[in-house]
C-alpha cells in the first residue's frame, strides 16, 4: 500500500492537504483504500472525514472538477491533459474537465523582475523602451507582460513563475506514487492506465515548463508556412529568449472568440474557417507537427481575413506511420471497410489480437448510420467521440499522440461552426486525404517503400548468423530464460488458490467421514464413552463440512 511508497517527510503537508480536499468532495473511500489516511495519521496528521453536504449532491464528474480546481493549478493542468483523453473517460467527465480553466492571481511585476533580469542579462532599462507591470494574463506556470524593445518592436513577454519548478515538482511526485498505489490496489481504477496518464502529465508539463520549446514550436511552424501570407505566426526574438523568458511578437487584432468584433470589421467568416482549417489540416497531414489546441483563445484574427496563431506550448507530432495509419483509417470509413477499420484502432490500442467480431460489428453499425447522410449534417466531433465510446466500452485507449490529434479536430470544428453555421470539416479534409493517398501510390514513394524493405530484409540476412550463433551460445551457456506473461494472472492464481483450498477441505472431510465411522462400528463397551461422542461430533462436523463445500461449489459454478 501507500505507506511503502510515500516515505518523504517533505511530502506529508502537501499529502494531508490533497487528502483532506478529496474528502471534503465525497472521496473519502479513494482515501481509505489507497491507504492516504494511515500514512497521516500514523505521522501525526488528524483527518476530519466528514463530507461537505451541498457537495455530495453534486455528480460525481462536478465533484472531481470541484476537487481539481481547489487542489492548485498542477493538478488544473493534469485535468487539462485528462481532457485530452476521449479515450479513457465518458463525454460528462470530459466536459467537466474542459471547463478548467488555468487562471490564477497574478504575481507583483516587483517579484519577477530579478528573474527578469537575470533572463536578459541585464537591467529592463537596457533592453526595453518600456514594460507594462500589468500582465495580460497570468496561469500557472508563467504570466505575460507587453513591452517595447528599444528598437521600436512591440512584443510580449512570458515570464516564468519564480519557484514554480520546485510546486510541480512535489506534485508530480505524489502524483506518480498515488497512480502505482492506484493501479495495484484499485480495479476500478485500473481501467484509467493512472501510472501512464501520470507519466504523460509528467512529459507535458516539463515541456511547458520550458518556454524555449515553445519557441521551438513557434519557429518550426513559422517555416511550415512562410510561404502561406494569411497564416502569421508571431516571431520569436531568441536573443532574449530562455528556458524561462519567451520573448515574441506582439500581436495586435481581433480575439477569436469575439465575433462582434469580427463582424464589425467586416471580415469574411467563412473565409476565416476555410483558412483556419486548411491551416490545421496542412500541419496534421503535410507537415507532421500541429497546434494541439487551435480553440478560440488561441486566435487572432487580422485585417484581409488572415489568422495569427498564438500559444505553442501545446504541440503534436504525427510518426509517417502513424500518418498513414490514420489516412488508412479515414479511407476505411469511407470505403465502409469496418474489418480495416477495427484492425487499425486494435493495432493502436496496443492489443494482442487483429481481429475482434464483435467491435468490428460495432463499427459496421456506426459506419451504415453515416453513410448516405449529406455532408453538412456530419459532425466529426460526434463521430470521433462514438467511435472512441467504443473502444471505452471494450477497454481499448489510443496513444498520447492520437487523442491529442483527436482534441484538436474537435476542437477545430467547433470554431469552424462557430464561424461559418455551415462549415463542412470532412469536405476541408477530403483535399489533404486524396493528396495523401495518391502520394502512397506514387512512383517515388513506391521506390522509397521498396528501398526500405529490401534494406530490412539485407539487414535481417546478414544480422541472421551472428543471432544463430549468439542463440546457440546462450542454450549452451545455461543462462537461457523463457519469460511467459499471463493476462489477469492475479486472478487466475486467486481462482487457483481456492480450487486447492476446497480440494484440501474435501480431503479433510473425506478422512473425518471414514475415522469416525470405523469408531461408531465399534461396540460401545470397548472403547471410551468420551471417544463415542468424540466419533459422533466428528461425523457431524463432516456432514455439515459436505454440505457447505456442496453449497459454495454451487454457488461458483
Amino acid at each position: 500500500m501507500i505507506q511503502n511508497t510515500l516515505l518523504a517527510a517533505r511530502d506529508l503537508g502537501r499529502l494531508y492537504e490533497i487528502a483532506s480536499i478529496l474528502i471534503r468532495f465525497g472521496f473519502g473511500d479513494m482515501v481509505r483504500r489507497l491507504g492516504m489516511g494511515t500514512v497521516l495519521e500514523k505521522a501525526g496528521k488528524v483527518l476530519h472525514w466528514q463530507e461537505a453536504e451541498e457537495l455530495a449532491r453534486l455528480e460525481p464528474a462536478a465533484r472531481i472538477r470541484c476537487a481539481i480546481e481547489e487542489l492548485g493549478p498542477g493538478f488544473v493542468k493534469l485535468g487539462q491533459v485528462l481532457s485530452t483523453r476521449i479515450d479513457l473517460f465518458p463525454p460528462e467527465y470530459i466536459a467537466e474537465f474542459a471547463k478548467l480553466q488555468d487562471q490564477v492571481p497574478p504575481l507583483p511585476f516587483e517579484d519577477i523582475l530579478a528573474q527578469l533580469e537575470r533572463d536578459i542579462g541585464g537591467a529592463v532599462d537596457d533592453v526595453f523602451a518600456s514594460v507594462d507591470k500589468k500582465p495580460l494574463a497570468a496561469a500557472s506556470i508563467a504570466q505575460v507582460h507587453r513591452a517595447t524593445l528599444k528598437s521600436g518592436d512591440e512584443v510580449v513577454l512570458k515570464i516564468r513563475r519564480p519557484g514554480v519548478h520546485k510546486v510541480i515538482d512535489a506534485d508530480l511526485r505524489l502524483l506518480a506514487r498515488l497512480a502505482e498505489v492506484a493501479e495495484e490496489s484499485a480495479e476500478e481504477l485500473r481501467q484509467f492506465q493512472p501510472q501512464k496518464i501520470a507519466a504523460e502529465f509528467a512529459k507535458s508539463i516539463h515541456s511547458e515548463l520550458d518556454l524555449a520549446n515553445e519557441c521551438k514550436n513557434a519557429e518550426r511552424i513559422a517555416k511550415n508556412f512562410k510561404t502561406h501570407p494569411d497564416i502569421v505566426i508571431p516571431k520569436v526574438y531568441w536573443e532574449y529568449a530562455s528556458e524561462s523568458l519567451n520573448v515574441q511578437q506582439f500581436i495586435d487584432g481581433i480575439a477569436g472568440s469575439d465575433l462582434d468584433a469580427v463582424d464589425a470589421a467586416g471580415l469574411d467568416r467563412k473565409k476565416l474557417a476555410v483558412s483556419g482549417a486548411n491551416a490545421v489540416m496542412k500541419m496534421v497531414f503535410e507537415d507532421r507537427f500541429f497546434h494541439a489546441d487551435p480553440h478560440p483563445g488561441n486566435v487572432i484574427y487580422l485585417p484581409g481575413n488572415r489568422i495569427a496563431f498564438i500559444d505553442f506550448g501545446m504541440a503534436g507530432r504525427l510518426s509517417d506511420d502513424r500518418r498513414t495509419q490514420l489516412v488508412d483509417l479515414l479511407f476505411a470509413i469511407v470505403q465502409r471497410d469496418a474489418a480495416g477499420a477495427c484492425k487499425i484502432l486494435l493495432h493502436w490500442s496496443g492489443a494482442t489480437t487483429t481481429r475482434n467480431d464483435t467491435l468490428t460489428g460495432e463499427i459496421d453499425d456506426m459506419i451504415d448510420k453515416t453513410h448516405g447522410v449529406p455532408l453538412k449534417q456530419l459532425r466529426i466531433s460526434e463521430l470521433m467521440n462514438e467511435l472512441i465510446a467504443l473502444l471505452r466500452a471494450h477497454n481499448l485507449s489510443l496513444p498520447p499522440d492520437l487523442t491529442m490529434l483527436s482534441k484538436a479536430f474537435i476542437s477545430l470544428e467547433g470554431m469552424g461552426r462557430q464561424l461559418d453555421p455551415d462549415y463542412d470539416m470532412i469536405a476541408q479534409a477530403e483535399p489533404f486525404l486524396r493528396k495523401q493517398m495518391l502520394n502512397r501510390i506514387s512512383p517515388k514513394e513506391v521506390l522509397k517503400r521498396g528501398r526500405k524493405g529490401l534494406a530490412d530484409g539485407f539487414e535481417i540476412m546478414t544480422e541472421l548468423p551472428k543471432d544463430t550463433h549468439d542463440l546457440v551460445k546462450t542454450l549452451q551457456s545455461g543462462h537461457f530464460r523463457f519469460n511467459m506473461k499471463i493476462d489477469d494472472a492475479e486472478s487466475f492464481l486467486d481462482r487457483i488458490d481456492k480450487v486447492i483450498a476446497r480440494l484440501i477441505m474435501g480431503i479433510v472431510i473425506a478422512a473425518l467421514i471414514m475415522g469416525s465411522s470405523i469408531v461408531m462400528t465399534v461396540s460401545g463397551s470397548e472403547i471410551p464413552l468420551g471417544l463415542s461422542v468424540f466419533a459422533m461430533l466428528g461425523f457431524f462436523g463432516a456432514v455439515i463440512g459436505a454440505l457447505y463445500l456442496l453449497y459454495t461449489n454451487w454457488r461458483g459454478r
